[in-house]
């Protein structure tokens, strides 16, 4: 009999979640336009400034990673939850770029703490047996807050102010927060004081070359996920781009339901390399869109929309998988560190697409950087097959 997977706490961790990444999805693709439209800020700027957020989150991450291996998981997990969530209440007051860019800052600080301390604690309460799918689903939260935010968030733009969106996005993290409050983790000794403070507590040092080729591709993640509507408006797609975050996020759920199966069965690199060949494809196909709807405007959104979910298919086989690599590759009492490094890895990519991708529309047209997209993909792929899964196998603990 397989060991048991749902439980009180889980489903409480899983609500947490998916409450507090569809605040954060609900922001992202409007984002953009905000600092646009009341402060007048040129695309390459919004870049620069929007990563500021993920630059505060890779920065925390190593550091949240110490923290939780060494102490009490929940409080810290609760106490950076708390912050994400009034971080809100600041956007409906600032009046000024620099205010905003400090509250993003702060964002991004407990958005790395409050991430790495999900993670880990969901590691906690599952059993490793059922680790893979454990971490598929609670990735599944996600999924569904990204199809539900952007989609809602476009809409809300659409007829109603920036503050509507900022006050959403405060009550759902609010439930989150108390959703999380009940969450029971088990018990974990604190770290001895004698034990020595070496770089493997803050950083993975068996998961570097792994976290370098995820980073790669996270870079054309991050461009896709905060441009991706101001590239449909620039092809002629002038509205439903929120249905593309919706078609995304079906792909990305579908692949849930058999990833974390298939990489709990031993077949990890499998996965990652079927999910890296469909990255590939799917990032040529929104490159060919813009050729497309030049063509027939019919043809060109029904690829744009279906390469949509081959994305969602691609990446949402490739996360669980990487995540249980990441794991696999450190000892029990480095759980906390192996999420980070997981997780700084997406961010430090995440970061460079959000400037590379502001870079490129103000350059040029968005579509270039989907064509960068692919490039990277490949270049990951190979690297993956002929450097990671050999470094994987050698150094892997379980």
């Amino acid at each position: 009999m397989k060991d048991r997977l749902v439980s009180g706490s889980y489903c409480a961790v899983l609500l947490a979640n998916f409450l507090l990444y569809f605040g954060f999805f609900l922001l992202m693709p409007v984002l953009p336009f905000y600092l646009v439209e009341e402060f007048g800020v040129s695309k390459g700027m919004t870049g620069v400034i929007l990563s500021s957020y993920t630059v505060a989150a890779l920065t925390v991450r190593p550091f949240s990673g110490y923290l939780l291996d060494s102490f009490r998981r929940k409080p810290l997990y609760l106490a950076s939850f708390l912050v994400f969530t009034l971080i809100f209440a600041g956007y409906i007051v600032t009046g000024s770029i620099l205010m905003f860019v400090m509250l993003r800052i702060v964002h991004g600080l407990a958005f790395g703490t409050v991430t790495v301390a999900g993670n880990t604690i969901v590691i906690d309460i599952t059993p490793s047996s059922r680790r893979g799918e454990a971490v598929g689903y609670y990735g599944l939260a996600n999924n569904i807050a990204m199809a539900l935010g952007p989609m809602i968030g476009l809409f809300l733009h659409d007829y109603y102010s920036f503050d509507v969106i900022f006050w959403g996005a405060l009550a759902c993290c609010t439930l989150g927060f108390i959703s999380a409050l009940t969450v029971r983790t088990p018990y974990k000794p604190q770290l001895k004081k004698d034990s020595k403070i070496s770089l493997d507590r803050f950083i993975l040092i068996k998961g570097i070359p792994l976290g370098a080729d995820l980073l790669l591709l996270s870079i054309p993640y991050g461009i896709n996920t905060t441009y991706v509507a101001m590239y449909a408006k620039s092809i002629g797609i002038a509205s439903g781009s929120g249905l593309f975050f919706t078609c995304m996020a079906a792909g990305l759920a579908i692949s849930r339901l058999f990833s974390g199966r298939q990489v709990d069965k031993g077949r990890i690199t499998q996965v990652i390399m079927m999910g890296m060949y469909i990255a590939v494809f799917s990032f040529l196909g929104l490159y060919l869109c813009e050729w497309l709807m030049q063509v027939s405007a019919t043809a060109g959104k029904i690829l744009f929309y279906s390469m949509a979910a081959v994305l969602g298919v691609g990446f949402g086989s490739m996360f669980p998988a990487f995540n249980t690599m990441f794991v696999n590759l450190g000892q029990n009492s480095q759980r906390g560190t192996a999420t980070s490094t997981y997780l700084t890895s997406w961010d430090v990519g995440i970061g460079l697409g959000l400037v590379l991708g502001g870079l490129i529309g103000q350059a040029g047209s968005f579509s270039y950087a989907y064509l960068a997209g692919t490039v990277l993909c490949v270049i990951s792929l190979v690297i993956f097959r002929y450097v990671n899964i050999p470094h994987f196998e050698r150094n892997r603990v379980r």
